[in-house]
């Protein structure tokens, strides 16, 4: 049978081919060929003071349809030291791999304080959050004032000298912590409302983790509790990416969207 004339071009152009291949792989770095490989990042997620854990609900549900493994975790709301001490145990024990670690309101402290004893968290996002520096307390950034005019204090057993819980009052949370959520929605929210003991609004801060770690920021612009200024600074003075969103307080429940969006863009920068 006869050789078909343009057979030992075809075989050449293959090789061409193959050899250009070669040469693109071994052009490729290392860690952009691989990065799509890797895993994707650990999500915890750090409510703050008068929330729980389900306040994150909204937000979990996206993250996790997104293929990302979401943990919420307890906030203990007793004091900075011991609940950046007990988020630290948390990640140590519940977590493997890299972790993007997200605070609301005052669990941006919390995860400030306890970002930095776990290597394998690789950036922080704060939502509506603090972000002290060393020696700041969440009081002092408030401008201090009298509490008295937010709050409900109520004795608690074992409590240090002049230590108390503090609850928003009924009336107040309402358009303070969630002026955009439906009324109904904010009234279930402020009945039940978990306390913060008032010392944990007036421990120091310790060395801030957002000075070594990259962050994420989102400032709700409609904020009652936390003011968008004082949001803006903090996530200035950190270098954050920053994200500002037309929400009150409770941004994760108003635009879980935004929230998620924000957290997205910080877990494939740790990947």
């Amino acid at each position: 049978m006869m050789n078909h004339p343009l057979r030992p071009f075809r075989r050449l152009g293959a090789m061409v081919a193959l050899a250009a291949l070669a040469l693109f792989t071994l052009g490729v770095p290392a860690s952009a060929a691989g990065r799509s490989d890797r895993p994707k990042p650990t999500i915890v997620l750090v409510h703050g003071a008068w929330a729980d854990a389900s306040s994150w609900s909204e937000v979990t549900g996206r993250l996790q349809r997104l293929g990302y493994t979401v943990l919420a975790a307890p906030n203990p709301l007793r004091g900075l030291s011991g609940d950046a001490a007990y988020l630290s145990a948390f990640l140590a024990q519940r977590t493997s791999g890299p972790v993007v670690l997200v605070g609301h309101s005052y669990g941006g402290a919390v995860v400030t304080d306890a970002a930095g004893t776990d290597p394998d968290v690789k950036a922080l996002v704060y939502v509506n959050a603090f972000a002290p520096d060393e020696g700041e307390t969440v009081l002092g950034l408030q401008g201090g004032g009298d509490p008295s005019a937010l709050f409900d204090a109520v004795a608690y057993p074992g409590a240090p000298a002049g230590d108390v819980d503090l609850y928003i009052k009924p009336a107040v949370f309402p358009q303070a912590f969630a002026g955009d959520l439906p009324a109904a929605t904010a009234a279930r929210l402020a009945a039940a409302q978990r306390p913060i003991a008032l010392s944990a609004l007036q421990e120091p801060s310790g060395p801030p983790a957002w000075k070594k770690l990259p962050s994420w920021y989102l400032v709700g612009t409609k904020d009652g509790i936390l003011p968008p200024s004082l949001q803006v600074t903090m996530a200035n003075r950190a270098h954050s990416h920053v994200t500002e969103v037309a929400a009150s307080h409770l941004s994760m429940l108003s635009k879980p969207q935004a929230v998620v969006d924000v957290i997205v863009a910080a877990a494939k920068s740790a990947r």
